[in-house]
């Protein structure tokens, strides 16, 4: 009924660990999964996932597949795919993602930009354009109006 939140990662399953008594300084390239405990400073460059567990504290360039942050972040990302903060998760920098997800309790702090969907590969989205009834096309503007862009009834009655 109700899912745990657990950031433990099977060890057969991460490819690279910076444990949390190691730090390391330079670049990382790899196609695995990089889980990192301890500290990390460079640049980190991945066609996986990284995870930066609960005692991680990066400050890195980063690039990869989907990032999950629970500790300590500082730079640049870019997620292809999913960018999660955990709630014990503390990011500051710019990020860049096609999806985002943040828990209640955690903090990301700077520039955002969500890509295009289109650029990552995925089918094209639907040029169909909705539009409110609070919608008037002014900025600032919030008072009702029809689809059509005619007056309401009660601003008629006006």
């Amino acid at each position: 009924m109700f899912k745990k939140d657990n950031m433990e990662v099977p060890s057969d399953k991460v490819n690279t660990i910076i444990g949390k008594d190691t730090s390391f300084n330079g670049t990382i390239k790899g196609t695995g999964l990089i889980r990192i405990d301890g500290e990390a400073e460079g640049t980190i460059i991945n066609q996986g996932d990284v995870v930066v567990g609960e005692g991680g504290r990066v400050s890195v360039e980063m690039k990869a597949r989907n990032i999950t942050i629970a500790g300590q972040f500082e730079g640049s990302l870019e997620a292809e795919g999913k960018l999660e903060v955990k709630r014990t998760g503390n990011a500051t920098g710019t990020f860049k993602a096609n999806i985002l997800l943040i828990e209640e309790g955690a903090v990301l702090s700077g520039a955002m930009e969500m890509q295009d969907k289109e650029k990552a590969g995925e089918s094209q989205p639907s040029k169909e354009k909705t539009y409110s009834p609070f919608d008037t096309g002014q900025p600032g503007t919030s008072k009702p109006q029809s689809s059509l862009g005619e007056r309401t009834s009660k601003e008629k009655a006006l």
